[in-house]
């Protein structure tokens, strides 16, 4: 125990650093338990699919979604989401809706956005389209 008040007396900033981080490593994981957007697994997407109708938007850039999609994904850009251009998606309001990005990180943003309008079952595929590759899950090639 001595050595650590040792290194945190001649180390405060280092000190620092490594407090600011667990807290803010905390606060995301506080964060993401009473979220209302829930991160899935690629297996529960496809469950949610199967079993509930779930509508599965990719929020990634045109090209992105050409060179390869989950099937019967829908195209939506951020953008578009955020000026509520969503192509009939407002259809499936009490329907599931799974967002999917490159990574999983700025499919948060439209997911919000997406209960703002009041979508009431609204996920994120936890890594996104990496995670779904990895898992040498099937994807589409559009013909454009």
């Amino acid at each position: 125990m001595q050595q650590y008040i040792e290194f945190f007396t001649n180390h405060p900033i280092l000190t620092a650093i490594w407090v600011v981080l667990f807290i803010m490593l905390i606060a995301s994981w506080v964060k993401s338990m009473f979220s209302a957007v829930k991160q899935i697994t690629p297996t529960e997407l496809t469950l949610q699919v199967n079993r509930h109708n779930a509508q599965v938007v990719d929020i990634r850039a045109e090209a992105d979604f050409s060179k390869g999609h989950i099937t019967s994904a829908r195209n939506i850009s951020l953008a578009e989401i955020e000026k509520q251009q969503l192509s009939g998606l407002e259809k499936h309001k009490a329907e599931p809706i799974i967002l999917v990005c490159q990574a999983g990180m700025s499919a948060q943003k439209a997911a919000a956005s997406l209960l703002k309008q009041g979508f009431t079952t609204v996920s994120v595929l936890q890594g996104g389209m990496g995670s779904w590759t990895g898992a040498s899950l099937p994807v589409v090639k559009s013909k454009r």
